[in-house]
């Protein structure tokens, strides 16, 4: 057991604040905050002075692809779409071994961890090329980078395998028995959408597992499924428990029925997860002016008190081809491309943070609160709003108590080197 860590003079962001405060939090040796008051009494304990800086709760990226991460000089993908992106990982997907996978997506877990994230959920492909091939290599990941990130494993069912019914509850199967998170799949991909959707549902009820799946990552309004999203997601019994991600078809649509629809999501309990860089990087290429955003309806659905939270996706790949890890570079893509306003900037951290804990289902293990894991950023900023408007150079992150990444020349040496 290591010796007590107290976090001095910082001001604190707790969970279910909405200001920080300057405050005092001590982080017992098992990794978890046990106190947190102003001017805490030393005893044996280390100190680390922050000098005002901000102290928050680590950033929380509920969609990416670690199995696809930085592909991206492997492939080509000329169309720069969806489907050319998808083929493009299709032709690539028999060659890559899970060392390959493992290391690239390696890089992209340390990235994002330098940058103040401290859980990833990653819709990991099922396809009639790999198989679970990439389920494999994200557990293997997921238990060697369980003393910096909690990672999730989303079992992605995508590609031809969306209308190969029989042969897909196998390979759900296996990966259930694999340890997976989540069940996902694309449901638009597959020749029969209901029959597909219809399947997820029951793996998941079977399973007791959850759904976080991509729906209507297109720009069609005669092909909607959200529809019979809400309506399985009432009929199984799994409000509060279904994601869906991109749903970029909402913003095809007349506003009047886009309304309707967003009223039915929420009754029905379902999250939405915006991808803008994505959305903006794939969608709307064959419109030869105004192209549109690509995004779904960010402020309608949150005005309506709809679930949002917004994630990178892929990074460095045929669907994305940049990609920093950075959370809060997707909280400002969010802000802008879908059109918040100038006082949204703390909303965006909470699409980047609280949003998708409560998604993932990190409960009481998420936030600055007493007997919570001490999964913390510290970032030198005037404000949350200002860190989100321009980032922050000074970034220390610590994961369950321990320094995993800092940039900051101000924290105090003799802490750092002693739980690093």
């Amino acid at each position: 057991m290591s010796r007590d860590l107290i976090l001095r003079g910082g001001r604190v962001l707790c969970f279910g604040s909405t200001m920080p405060e300057a405050l005092d939090v001590r982080i017992g040796g098992n990794g978890r905050i046990v106190a947190i008051a102003p001017d805490l009494p030393d005893g044996d304990a280390q100190v680390c002075v922050l000098d005002g800086q901000l102290v928050l709760p680590g950033l929380v990226d509920i969609h990416q692809h670690l199995d696809k991460s930085r592909t991206r000089a492997l492939v080509s993908n000329p169309s720069g779409t969806l489907a050319g992106a998808s083929a493009a990982y299709r032709a690539l997907a028999p060659t890559i071994t899970r060392d390959q996978m493992m290391a690239r997506a390696l890089r992209t877990v340390e990235a994002c961890s330098a940058f103040g994230t401290v859980a990833i959920r990653s819709h990991t492909n099922i396809d009639p090329q790999s198989g679970v091939r990439g389920i494999e290599a994200m557990v293997a990941l997921r238990q060697r980078c369980a003393d910096r990130m909690r990672i999730q494993i989303v079992a992605h069912v995508t590609s031809d395998a969306t209308s190969m019914l029989p042969e897909t509850e196998v390979w759900l199967r296996s990966a259930i028995d694999l340890g997976v998170d989540a069940i996902g799949g694309v449901p638009a991909f597959s020749d029969q959408p209901i029959a597909f959707l219809k399947l997820l549902f029951e793996m998941a009820q079977r399973s007791g597992l959850p759904l976080d799946m991509h729906i209507d990552e297109h720009l069609d309004e005669t092909k909607l499924l959200f529809d019979e999203l809400a309506q399985m997601t009432r009929a199984y019994g799994m409000a509060g428990r279904v994601v869906a991600g991109h749903c970029s078809a909402l913003s095809a649509m007349p506003p009047d029925a886009a309304l309707r629809t967003i009223d039915n999501l929420r009754d029905a309990g379902v999250g939405v997860v915006t991808l803008p860089a994505a959305n903006l990087f794939l969608q709307g290429r064959e419109v030869d002016r105004l192209p549109p955003r690509g995004l779904t309806r960010v402020k309608r659905l949150l005005d309506a008190g709809v679930a949002v939270a917004a994630a990178s996706d892929n990074v460095q790949d045929p669907f994305v081809p940049t990609g920093s890890g950075d959370l809060l570079e997707i909280a400002r893509w969010t802000l802008l491309a879908g059109q918040l306003g100038l006082g949204d900037l703390r909303k965006t951290f909470e699409m980047v943070s609280a949003t998708p804990a409560l998604m993932m289902g990190l409960g009481e293990d998420w936030g600055i609160r007493k007997g919570a894991r001490a999964d913390i950023l510290i970032a030198r900023a005037d404000s949350v709003d200002d860190l989100v408007a321009g980032g922050a150079l000074d970034r220390t992150v610590l994961f369950g108590g321990r320094v995993v990444a800092s940039c900051s020349v101000n924290l105090h040496p003799d802490p750092v080197a002693g739980r690093a």
